[in-house]
């Protein structure tokens, strides 16, 4: 099939074979390395991956990067710990036979302490990873990347898997840098934090995923979910606080 499968990877070999293994349909896999130590570049050669490296770019510019390297017009981006559920990739397959737009949204579905979510902030998690490159791009942000459609985004049937099996305290590591980012990014460009920010900001998160959108009904794994995401808005804007304060 004429599409490219643009994945970035760092110390990824443990997640990456079930990754490459379900879009093995691809007539290009393209894997952006940035410095791994694990085998991951070698594992990656041995599927029939084109294995390339970058220095890390932040993860807008990074995906960007592989997307650019690609051969073939289409393209579908994936994370070295996601991967596709049997229907999405006859989806995909089905649906690139004959387009019916240029750029695509799946739902990704997440796996926390040990269970897969249907509710809340886990799911359905909707994601543009499919798009003809001419009508679509990453963003520049360095964490929380989107992608930017210049024309309308379709959804498509099936699930993006995503099983980090990471470890609670490796996923609150990441959830700590990630806030960092995000309150260094608002203080560039201009914003300053307050206190109905710190105070309404997590509740009002928690309202929407874990009361309507019924994040409840995942158990412990959502009520743990949702209580990260809430500490995460309450982190950032402290942090931007924090940020203020140590500029006077």
């Amino acid at each position: 099939m004429p599409l490219s499968v643009a994945i970035i990877t760092r110390n990824a070999a443990a997640q990456l074979e079930r990754c490459l293994a379900s879009v093995a349909f691809a007539e290009e896999i393209i894997v952006v390395d940035s410095g791994s130590t694990d085998g991951t570049v070698e594992l990656a050669g041995r599927q029939g991956a084109r294995v390339l490296q970058q220095e890390w770019l932040g993860f807008g510019p990074q995906k960007q990067f592989a997307v650019d390297a690609a051969s073939h017009d289409w393209v579908l981006c994936v994370d070295a710990d996601e991967s596709l559920s049997p229907e999405l990739r006859a989806t995909i397959v089905a649906e690139l036979k004959a387009p019916s737009g240029f750029v695509y949204t799946m739902a990704r579905r997440n796996r926390f302490l040990g269970r897969w979510l249907k509710h809340g902030e886990g799911y359905p998690d909707w994601s543009v990873r499919l798009f003809h490159r001419a009508h679509a791009r990453w963003g520049d942000e360095p964490v929380h990347e989107k992608v930017a459609a210049r024309s309308p985004v379709l959804r498509l049937s099936g699930d993006l898997l995503h099983d980090s099996a990471e470890t609670l305290e490796k996923y609150l590591d990441k959830q700590n840098r990630y806030t960092s980012l995000q309150a260094e990014l608002l203080r560039a460009a201009g914003h300053r934090a307050n206190a109905l920010q710190l105070v309404f900001s997590p509740l009002l998160r928690f309202v929407k995923f874990y009361l309507v959108r019924l994040g409840f009904l995942d158990g412990v794994p959502g009520l743990v979910h949702i209580t990260i995401g809430c500490m995460n808005s309450f982190n950032k804007y402290a942090k931007l606080k924090a940020l203020e304060r140590a500029s006077k």
